[in-house]
């Protein structure tokens, strides 16, 4: 089974407010890297955190891929290693925020064998930060989309 990491994160300034993702995609043991970023007029933090690896997901065209996530977000990632996603779905999702991206995830995620691993933002991991750049820059950028699953 090939093998994809896949580096992500989000932003949001002001959660809610303008936001964006920025994500990287490598292959191990090869030269190819992809980014990709996207920022959005009104959205939150942890939106944006979770549409990262979706997107990331979502871009591969190949299936089943062994891939690891590496993110910043202990939502994104608690939220699937201590398997809580599976119980929200059980539960039909009720009372959980982002219900629209969660379902989406799970569509994605299904495809492949994926593990996150969370890395802790801001200390100098080089794929890290260079998301990180990605999403506050997609956050400032014109023309950006409306978060239509966004609710206040």
């Amino acid at each position: 089974m090939k093998e994809v990491h896949l580096y992500t994160d989000g932003a949001a300034r002001g959660n809610p407010g303008p936001g964006g993702y920025g994500l990287i995609l490598e292959l191990p043991g090869t030269s190819y890297i992809k980014e990709y970023a996207e920022g959005f007029l009104f959205t939150t933090n942890n939106r944006m955190e979770l549409l990262a690896v979706i997107v990331g997901l979502e871009l591969l065209k190949e299936a089943p891929l062994m891939i690891t996530v590496f993110t910043d977000s202990k939502y994104v990632c608690d939220a699937v290693e201590k398997k809580w996603i599976f119980r929200w779905e059980k539960e039909g999702f009720k009372k959980q925020k982002n219900q629209d991206l969660w379902k989406r995830f799970l569509i994605a995620f299904r495809k492949h064998k994926v593990h996150i691993q969370w890395v802790k933002g801001h200390n100098q991991h080089l794929q890290n930060e260079r998301c990180d750049a990605l999403a506050v820059a997609a956050s400032k950028q014109q023309n950006q989309k409306e978060d239509k699953g966004y609710k206040p």
